[in-house]
């Protein structure tokens, strides 16, 4: 099902240029240069045992490295053949991993495969090591990963070899932050043009998307579910994290997950999120490396019980500016904090707004973040702060409701907050915070009923 795509509004002088500078369209999957069929059989999505050594790694590499640029790969599947399994693989300049409806491409379950030092990966304390992800994208430009099948980290499976699957050792790793290694779904670098179109994104052991020094990338269509076994605890799989990055559009995608649903990083310019749907997850964030990050737009979001909607977080060993950020026609429910903004970032699930007396010279200072026609159908914690008073956070509000909110669930803090004419519900106050004295709420935005709905894979 896709998701009722609210209009968008014209933008004001000040967000003309908050968003992707490219002209993006619906991506379409090339001719193929190559067919893969399955030889393996997934059942009640898992592989026998017998099979964890059947390896399609050498093949689909090979396939991919022959294929010329503008044409595919395709994963078919072969009757009841289903499954691909494989270690890491290597993207190509203008070659598309197709994935086809049918087919789930497996990571194995070998920590081994995935060393960058033999014996690191999967491992914890200081004999830890990064791992490989499963599919890279360095150095090439106009790569591209689509297809109606699903690609499967299976964080929640025990490693070979081991007695924890990768998220058990993450969670293990948590109470002593013990660094820890597993590897990410796709990592890509210096990929300008990377495209995700309509891919199926499951359980992986760590961040599924993680895209740095790119100039170009499109997420359009992508359904990402971790974990796929409701109850199951997959920490640290955030969803989409850009950094150092420009030109992004992430549009019409489903995002459930088991950290932030998208974390911008730092030094992103130029993004544009838009028409998307978060459910379980850590919502709209940016940082906890919140700097250097500025000209972003969000648009058209419904978030449906995430923890948190728009968050900003970093601290004075992570911050930086944070500039021209606009947020518009969100729709939320069930959010427990549905704005925070914070230079007080200490790790945790939900930010404070409290000096915790940390020290660093990496100042977070927040400017023009604009919020248009926000409502959250029930009530949550509302909290902004600047780092001090030579570095408010600044902030205008227009047309912004969390219906059933009361003045204990908002605090602020150094903060300078302008209200436009569609007005507010509630009425920040607070320690260095410059604010009118009674905001009122002048014209409602709407959620249609139809915006939430479930999961649709």
């Amino acid at each position: 099902m896709t998701p009722r795509i609210l209009p968008i509004l014209a933008f004001a002088f000040s967000t003309l240029y908050a968003q992707d500078t490219r002209h993006v369209t619906e991506p379409v999957i090339p001719t193929v240069c190559t067919v893969l069929k399955a030889q393996l059989q997934a059942q009640s999505n898992a592989l026998a045992d017998a099979d964890e050594a059947k390896l399609d790694s050498e093949r689909i590499q090979k396939a991919m490295d022959a294929c010329e640029p503008g044409k595919a790969v395709a994963l078919r599947p072969d009757g009841p053949n289903n499954a691909f399994l494989s270690g890491p693989l290597e993207l190509r300049a203008g070659v598309t991993l197709l994935v086809e409806k049918g087919v789930t491409l497996y990571a194995s379950r070998d920590p081994k495969l995935f060393d960058t030092t033999p014996g690191g990966c999967g491992t914890s304390g200081p004999e830890s090591r990064p791992c490989r992800p499963l599919i890279s994208a360095k150095d090439v430009k106009n790569a591209a990963i689509m297809g109606d099948g699903t690609i499967d980290g299976r964080g929640g499976s025990q490693l070979i070899g081991k007695s924890y699957s990768w998220w058990q050792q993450s969670r293990a790793a948590e109470p002593t932050n013990t660094k820890y290694s597993a590897p990410r779904l796709l990592v890509a670098s210096h990929a300008d043009g990377l495209t995700l179109y309509r891919i199926r994104l499951h359980n992986s052991p760590n961040f599924h998307v993680a895209v740095n020094t790119t100039d170009g990338f499109t997420v359009w269509g992508v359904h990402l579910l971790t974990p796929t076994v409701r109850g199951t605890d997959a920490r640290n799989t955030d969803g989409i994290d850009p950094g150092s990055s420009q030109n992004i559009t992430i549009t019409r995608s489903w995002i459930d997950n088991g950290d932030d649903n998208i974390a911008i990083k730092a030094s992103v310019h130029h993004m544009s999120v838009l028409d998307n749907h978060f459910y379980s997850g850590h919502g709209m964030s940016m940082g906890s490396e919140a700097r250097d990050e500025g000209d972003i737009l969000v648009d058209t979001l419904t978030l449906d019980h995430t923890t948190s909607g728009i968050r900003i977080k970093s601290n004075v060993q992570r911050g930086g500016i944070v500039l021209n950020i606009t947020y518009r026609n969100l729709c939320m429910r069930d959010v427990a904090v549905p704005l925070s903004i914070s230079p007080f970032y200490n790790g945790q699930t939900t930010d404070g707004i409290d000096d915790l007396g940390m020290k660093g010279t990496f100042t977070p200072d927040y400017k023009g973040i604009h919020l248009e026609n926000i409502l959250s159908l029930t009530p949550g914690i509302v909290q902004i702060a600047g780092l001090d008073a030579d570095h408010p956070t600044e902030i205008s509000l227009d047309g912004v409701e969390i219906r059933g909110i009361t003045p204990a669930q908002v605090h602020a803090r150094n903060s300078i907050v302008t209200v436009g004419p569609k007005g507010a519900n509630f009425t920040f106050q607070g320690p260095g915070v410059t604010a009118p004295a009674n905001a009122k709420l002048h014209t409602t935005f709407t959620c249609s009923p139809k915006l939430f709905v479930p999961y649709q894979d």
